[in-house]
């Protein structure tokens, strides 16, 4: 693993505006994808900005009747909250299917949802693969590919994004709000 500075943030504003602040900058907070991604020297940030401390680990009920999803819910707090499986049963059998409970005890909603797209490839440093080294070309196209992607792929590549979160929550015409790296309001 090649060395990087750390730093904890003490507030959404202040981790957007770090992150755009140092080029190479990741956030950190369960790291189960980042951690061996940086272990295998796939992802070598020279910055790690750590918001574990941040309170955005609540659940919520909004005034239009669904759910707040904090950035920082556990995924088995969130998969064994009683209104998720109660009124989003899908988003629960996502999250229990997609991962063990060791790294649903770790992982985030956030980290789950901002995964890389990737595919068995991408991990292999000796196969080509233009996710992790863009122009190194793809051995999944000529490869084994029966769990890669049929519809919106290209030449280039054939990964699909590997949370299953994501397409629970696309089902569910769910929003994502982001925090600018400037006193704003969230994005939708």
């Amino acid at each position: 693993m090649k060395s990087f500075t750390y730093e904890r943030a003490t507030s959404p504003a202040e981790a957007a505006k770090a992150a755009s602040a140092k080029p190479g900058a990741k956030f950190i907070a369960g790291g189960t994808n980042l951690l061996d991604l940086m272990k295998l020297q796939i992802e070598t940030p020279q910055h790690l900005i750590d918001v574990n401390g941040l309170k955005l680990d609540t659940i919520e009920a909004t005034s239009e009747g669904g759910l707040r999803i904090g950035a920082l819910v556990r995924n088995t707090d969130l998969a064994s909250d009683a209104r998720i499986k109660r009124d989003y049963g899908v988003l629960t059998r996502a999250i229990v299917a997609g991962a063990s409970g060791q790294l649903r005890n770790r992982a985030t909603t956030a980290g789950n949802l901002l995964q890389r797209t990737r595919c068995p490839y991408f991990y292999d440093t000796n196969m080509a693969c233009n996710k992790r080294q863009p122009g190194s070309g793809c051995s999944a196209l000529e490869g084994y590919s029966r769990q890669l992607g049929v519809v919106g792929v290209s030449d280039a590549c054939i990964a699909t994004n590997p949370s299953d979160m994501n397409f629970a929550l696309r089902v569910l015409d769910a929003t994502v709000e982001t925090v600018p790296d400037t006193p704003a309001a969230p994005t939708r």
